[in-house]
């Protein structure tokens, strides 16, 4: 369910819905570049700058280099939510906002307040742009018992715990689509 700016996710069906709603979204955006034909540049730039992709959760236009990035960054999050779900059924299940929306304080959080906080990205590297650092002195000072960083990168494949990576009492976690 989508409320306001952020999704619910009270079950592992509810991940499920909504990776589906996000393929749906990519097989629009496939569909549409299929049918292109024409100068390639121009393919490049009308991706780039035209509204011809599709947001992966909200029925609305975005363009295509937007629609990767928000992909990957609903895509991580729900895996992320999946997770937590199995880690904490207490929890009550998860608030999902993830990256620039900024409908809560981080990405993913508990709807039993305080319980459970997270914060979520896709990258190459985890420690490319500082990103993974940043993730963890954000989630430092946070009061939340149990406090997490997950991320996607095809140098870690597989959902699995990074203690090499954790600092100040945040777990670190890698997780696929």
């Amino acid at each position: 369910m989508d409320v306001g700016r952020y999704l619910e996710v009270r079950t592992i069906g509810d991940v499920e819905q909504h990776l589906a709603a996000i393929g749906a979204s990519a097989a629009r955006a496939q569909s549409w570049i299929a049918a292109q034909s024409g100068d390639p540049l121009d393919l490049l730039r009308r991706m780039k700058f035209e509204p011809v992709g599709f947001h992966p959760i909200e029925d609305r236009p975005l363009n295509v280099i937007e629609q990767i990035n928000q992909t990957w960054t609903y895509a991580v999050a729900l895996s992320a939510a999946r997770v937590l779900l199995e880690l904490h059924p207490e929890a009550g299940g998860f608030k999902v906002a993830p990256g620039a929306h900024m409908a809560l304080p981080l990405d993913i959080m508990s709807e039993e307040p305080g319980l459970v906080g997270a914060e979520t990205f896709a990258a190459v590297n985890p420690r490319n742009n500082g990103k993974l650092a940043a993730d963890l002195a954000k989630l430092a000072d946070r009061p939340e018992t149990h406090r997490y960083v997950f991320f996607m990168s095809p140098r870690h494949p597989g959902a699995q715990r990074k203690p090499t990576l954790e600092r100040d009492g945040v777990q670190v976690w890698s997780v696929d689509v």
